[in-house]
């Protein structure tokens, strides 16, 4: 491989994760003995409230008067277009069955968990749009239960009227201001004033994501998620500009944030510089995007789109941008990354709010394995058996047989009892 790193990331000072994982289960393991005394305590420390938890019917009416109408509407649009991708989602999951047997039915039933819950993260940014992709596919899977949550804004003790009105707009039945671990850990074991989920989906902080990391196997989740990331694969064909711009709509992210540029020309690496150093002179959130592009940007040339390809596959992204001539060339070749955007107009941002498909994505190599929320990720395909007299007379010898290899008689005997019946 002849790839040329142009610019690399700074090597990343390693984190005490000792020390958060501990003081995570200090945490986890509070809420679990003490219940809504430890929660109420720890909203107080971390959330800085703690007279309220449950939002009431007439806070989510007051987000609404405090939102400008046009932002409402541009929240409906982003829920309608995902409502519709969820919808087509969930055409796809079909229950089946088929008699493989005479007398030996086989099949699986699609069901949807009975509960679970979105978490929403607040931090720098309101994020809305993470409601939406959260707790619609949710619905439209069928949950009967769901619940959301996020942590108030500084200024006000509250949740962020856009985040309030979309959790509202997306078909959230419980929602609750709170956030960090003790929200993960009443969402997981339950408090007097939080019944437990069965699944908690969505992005968080170091805190978030570790405090999952613990509860999973009691409780379900979507995947462990990390710093957003894009990756970029250009040609000469691509225009600098909407190459900049994605770099840095992904780099102001956070501070840990990651962009990519794969690229054959380095005539367009050399714009594309140009053009990011420009947007950062004027870019209102440059003190964040400007570090995380200097600390983790990278820009590497290759000589063929079919090294681009083979460096993507390792790196795994969580979000994939095709901008060059031919994008469905390589489209077929492409096989780790959370979601793809093919073409020089498919921005990321679209994906992010308004196109339909879901934002909260795999990071940290995890694509090589999973995809982000979907429909199916609320949804459990369990099979089933049906077997009558013939079906199982068929069976019994050779089951009978396995089970006396492997020295289980009691199974044996299950089966040589239907043997002559």
């Amino acid at each position: 491989m002849t790839a040329k790193f142009i610019k690399k990331a700074k090597p990343r000072l390693q984190k005490d994760i000792f020390d958060v994982k501990n003081k995570v289960s200090d945490i986890l393991s509070d809420i679990k003995k003490h219940g809504d005394k430890a929660l109420f305590e720890f909203c107080q420390k971390f959330d800085g409230t703690c007279n309220f938890i449950k939002v009431s019917d007439a806070k989510i009416k007051k987000a609404y008067e405090e939102l400008d109408s046009q932002v409402i509407e541009d929240l409906k649009y982003a829920a309608k277009r995902i409502e519709e991708f969820s919808l087509l989602q969930k055409e796809s999951i079909l229950p089946t069955q088929k008699e493989f047997l005479p007398g030996v039915v086989l099949g699986h039933r699609i069901i949807p968990v009975a509960s679970c819950a979105a978490y929403v993260p607040g931090g720098r940014y309101p994020l809305p749009s993470s409601a939406l992709m959260s707790i619609i596919p949710a619905r439209i899977a069928g949950v009967k239960r769901i619940v959301t949550c996020s942590p108030p804004c500084k200024d006000t003790g509250m949740i962020h009227p856009a985040t309030l009105v979309a959790m509202n707009i997306a078909g959230a039945h419980e929602i609750y201001c709170m956030g960090g671990a003790h929200a993960i850990g009443a969402l997981s074991f339950g408090t007097e004033t939080v019944n437990p989920v069965d699944l908690i989906v969505g992005p968080g902080n170091q805190w978030v994501t570790e405090a999952k990391r613990q509860v999973s196997g009691f409780t379900g989740i979507d995947f462990l998620a990390g710093p957003s990331e894009v990756l970029i694969i250009a040609d000469e064909t691509s225009d600098s500009r909407f190459v900049a711009a994605d770099l840095l709509a992904q780099s102001e992210h956070d501070l840990q944030a990651r962009g990519i540029l794969i690229s054959t020309d380095i005539d367009l690496i050399t714009k594309v510089k140009k053009d990011v150093e420009a947007f950062l002179e004027t870019l209102p959130t440059s003190d964040i995007a400007a570090k995380a592009w200097e600390q983790n940007g990278e820009i590497i040339l290759v000589e063929s789109l079919k090294e681009a390809v083979e460096i993507s596959n390792d790196i795994c992204p969580e979000h994939l941008e095709l901008h060059i001539q031919n994008p469905d060339k390589i489209v077929d070749q492409l096989t780790n990354y959370g979601s793809l955007f093919i073409g020089n107009w498919a921005a990321e941002v679209f994906g992010d709010y308004v196109s339909g498909t879901n934002h909260i994505l795999p990071t940290m190599r995890a694509s090589r394995y999973t995809g982000g929320v979907w429909v199916g990720t609320f949804i459990k395909v369990a099979s089933f058996q049906q077997i009558n007299r013939e079906g199982a007379q068929t069976l019994a010898p050779i089951a009978s047989r396995i089970a006396r290899l492997e020295g289980l008689y009691a199974h044996k005997l299950a089966a040589d009892v239907r043997k002559s019946q």
